[in-house]
């Protein structure tokens, strides 16, 4: 089978750590070996989170004030190199030398005219409380919003359209390479013109890695789309005392429910998306049960309505 499998970025750094070098690097360790597993059975692209790695990034190059603090773009891209390094290197020490693995820096084409760059959404870097978050975005001049308990920068997060460099990605596929591509979603570019050019050029924003994923997913004809988070499942009223786990449901009822912004929204669209476009199941589920999850013991499965 082709499989496409989405690692969160918060499942690469979990919520309650310090963001540590150490601390991300056992993540990827741990999850490495079940993909090692999953690896050797199928063809696999790999995509990957970077909400907390490229907030950190941020405040690094916010804190030194000789020059201006470098552009989300490129801070997605650093971010993005950064965790294709640490999980290509724990999957080619777990995986034959035959196997290749390859990280791509990899291009995803949004709308300039997109409203989400007018109204930022994405959460990305550390949780704050909320004092914290007053005095950072006093500091920065940056949007904070709520994120379960605590507080955290969103930025804008328009939608993917296009994947410039889908041929090389599928071709590596086809020869038997695991693919690591569009880490944090992709380094987000539009279109533009200046004087005698046209072309493409970095954008200020971060791309939702999972509505990527899909889009990935459905471009190369994938046969199921795993997405590994944090949380173990699908939950109805998170956090209430009546809260309710979903095992399995149809796209078509899962798209009658509503979730709340910065909960599984992205995630829940992602895996409708899929599903409705392929007629294939998607998971979402836990990052420490990730082959659990295609055997149908872990996460929640969203089904077609007219299964093939």
């Amino acid at each position: 089978m082709r499989l496409v499998v989405a690692l969160g970025g918060n499942a690469l750094l979990r919520r309650a750590q310090a963001p540590t070098a150490a601390h991300q690097l056992a993540n990827v360790r741990k999850a490495a070996t079940q993909l090692a597993r999953l690896a050797g059975e199928h063809d696999l692209l790999l995509t990957h989170g970077n909400g907390p790695q490229v907030g950190l990034l941020a405040l690094q190059a916010a804190a030194y004030t000789a020059i201006e603090p470098y552009p989300l773009d490129v801070l997605g891209a650093e971010s993005e190199g950064m965790l294709g390094y640490l999980l290509e290197q724990e999957l080619a020490n777990r995986m034959p030398a035959a196997r290749a693995v390859a990280t791509l820096i990899t291009r995803v084409e949004v709308d300039a005219d997109d409203p989400a760059f007018q109204a930022p959404s994405k959460p990305i870097g550390p949780v704050y409380s909320r004092e914290q978050a007053d005095a950072v975005a006093a500091r920065h001049g940056w949007t904070m919003a709520a994120d379960g308990p605590g507080w955290r920068r969103v930025v804008p997060s328009p939608r993917p359209l296009r994947v410039p460099g889908l041929p090389v990605i599928r071709g590596l596929l086809e020869r038997g390479t695991l693919v690591i591509a569009a880490g944090g979603g992709g380094i987000p570019v539009v279109t533009a013109q200046g004087e005698g050019w046209r072309g493409l050029q970095g954008a200020e924003a971060v791309i939702d890695k999972d509505l990527c994923s899909a889009l990935l997913a459905i471009e190369l004809q994938a046969d199921c789309l795993l997405i590994a988070t944090d949380v173990d499942a699908v939950y109805l009223d998170w956090g209430l005392p009546a809260q309710r786990r979903l095992d399995t449901v149809s796209a078509d009822e899962l798209s009658r429910i509503t979730f709340a912004p910065g909960s599984m929204a992205p995630k829940v669209e992602a895996a409708i998306a899929f599903v409705k476009a392929m007629k294939r199941r998607a998971v979402i589920g836990s990052l420490d049960r990730i082959d659990d999850m295609l055997t149908g013991r872990a996460g929640t499965e969203v089904r077609p309505d007219d299964p093939q």
